[in-house]
């Protein structure tokens, strides 16, 4: 009887020990996995990060056409807003890239360490405030279009002086992650 108690034990020894390699190299493989796919991610994070701070660079000054243009014409009661935009071939906003971020928090966001999180957490913070002010301005441009008053003009200059405040801050963010 003893002889079976031992050889039980030594099977049960044998069983555990197998189950917790298996569970070892389970976890290993994981391990690799996530940091492969994380690898990845940060990647294309960062070349969509780039892709925005190109063309945030690119409407930057093309903004500034529009608001100087608009200080130019703010006095004249027969330019129309349409006619400014016209002029300087509409409101040009940059297209803001964050769909890997987007991916990642929805899905594995406990793989990336605090700081990681916070500043791209800040990033879509920034690009929702962007799209927020861009919204309004749209709103308000549209029903006003044909205006030729010196105070729409001048509202107009403001909203867009704000919108490129917001940009040059989400731009600064968007730099200091590239980087990282």
């Amino acid at each position: 009887m003893n002889k079976t108690i031992i050889e039980f034990f030594k099977e049960i020894i044998t069983i555990i020990v197998g189950i917790l390699i298996a569970l070892y190299i389970n976890n290993w493989n994981e391990d690799r996995k996530d940091a492969k796919y994380l690898d990845k991610i940060f990647v294309s994070m960062k070349k969509e990060l780039k892709e925005s701070n190109k063309d945030i660079k690119k409407k930057l000054p093309q903004q500034q056409t529009l608001i100087d243009t608009l200080g130019f014409y703010k006095l004249n009661d027969t330019i129309s807003i349409f006619d400014v935009m016209m002029k300087v071939n509409g409101v040009q906003m940059p297209q803001i890239r964050i769909s890997s971020w987007k991916a990642i928090s929805s899905s594995k966001i406990e793989l990336l360490d605090y700081d990681k999180v916070s500043a791209f957490a800040n990033i879509e913070e920034q690009t929702d405030l962007l799209t927020s002010k861009t919204q309004f301005l749209m709103r308000f441009l549209y029903p006003n279009i044909k205006d030729t008053s010196f105070d729409k003009k001048e509202l107009i200059m403001f909203m867009m002086q704000d919108i490129m405040v917001t940009e040059r801050g989400l731009q600064k963010e968007i730099e200091e992650v590239i980087k990282e």
